[in-house]
């Protein structure tokens, strides 16, 4: 009985120090796939009226308005996250109905 008991904390503290060292691992995030990290390039051709293009637009990445405090889109519209700007366009026609452009290039 002994050594069950001796086997199964042995086994116990193991497994406790193995998901330890797990959690303890240091994290790299470089955002190479986050839509949201500051990789900015300003777009001054992006303003009400104008179209975005068609390769913007789809490598944008749709944003939750409510997260970013930014206005609601109207029906067929949404918003897009695209090289550190927001833009709101029709998804039919990518007609630009609201941008916030990067003030500044990094």
């Amino acid at each position: 009985m002994t050594r069950t008991r001796t086997l199964a904390l042995t086994l116990a503290l193991t497994l406790s120090a193995g998901s330890t060292l797990v959690f303890a691992q240091d994290h790299h995030d470089d955002h190479h796939n986050d839509p949201h990290a500051n990789h900015f390039v300003k777009h001054d051709e992006w303003h009400k009226g104008a179209k975005i293009s068609h390769d913007d637009w789809n490598r944008g990445q749709v944003v939750d308005y409510h997260t970013y405090h930014l206005a609601p889109p109207p029906r067929g519209y949404e918003w897009r996250s695209v090289d550190g700007n927001y833009v709101m366009a029709a998804v039919a026609t990518g007609v630009i109905a609201s941008a916030i452009v990067a003030s500044s290039v990094h």
